[in-house]
């Protein structure tokens, strides 16, 4: 990987890591936090799994740090953005299966994942194994809707395949391939 590539990974990193924090708790709906699941489908797609879940762990840190967030913010966010590019990856580029694994890896491991964290670690009582599965469920469809439609209209225009190509991503668009390819010799 060149320099130039790492350097516009990381700013790419970095904006979406700032996005995230800002928007999070502006866009939210009570006990789900839908933003969260937008940036983290943009960052696998972009940028694939590693630095997605990056992302997911930066923004829980930060947010929890000075927004007094409790765990849930990580535990709630790093098994969907993993997920979300390994399945983007795997599918050979299907947007539709970035959403799907959001909605699993969040939606359910982490929901799940939620349980002991917030009972045993932070105390707080009364809940049960699937007390978070219909919040975190909600918030990754309507989180992984609005990512959808965002890079759904991104690839119409051409535009996906030029932020992946440049981010040094493999680019699944195969006129852009061609494009690029041709462009090359």
């Amino acid at each position: 990987m060149t320099k130039r590539i790492a350097l516009l990974k990381m700013t790419v990193l970095a904006m979406l890591v700032a996005l995230g924090v800002v928007i999070s708790p502006i866009l939210r709906v009570e006990g789900m936090c839908p933003m969260a699941h937008l940036i983290n489908i943009v960052c696998s797609v972009l940028l694939g799994p590693w630095y997605s879940l990056l992302c997911a762990v930066l923004i829980g840190i930060i947010r929890m740090a000075f927004m007094g967030i409790p765990p849930l913010a990580l535990t709630g966010a790093v098994f969907g953005a993993f997920l979300s590019g390994v399945f983007y990856r795997v599918s050979g580029g299907k947007l539709i299966c970035a959403v799907i694994g959001e909605v699993i890896g969040t939606g359910v491991i982490g929901a799940l994942a939620s349980y002991p964290v917030m009972t045993f670690i932070w105390g707080k009582t009364g809940l049960t194994w699937l007390f978070y599965v219909p919040s975190f469920i909600g918030g990754t469809l309507i989180g992984g809707t609005i990512a959808f439609i965002f890079l759904t209209a991104l690839s119409k225009t051409g535009m996906l395949a030029k932020f992946q190509h440049s981010l040094g991503a493999k680019v699944y668009d195969k006129q852009r391939r061609a494009d690029t390819a041709s462009a090359k010799s």
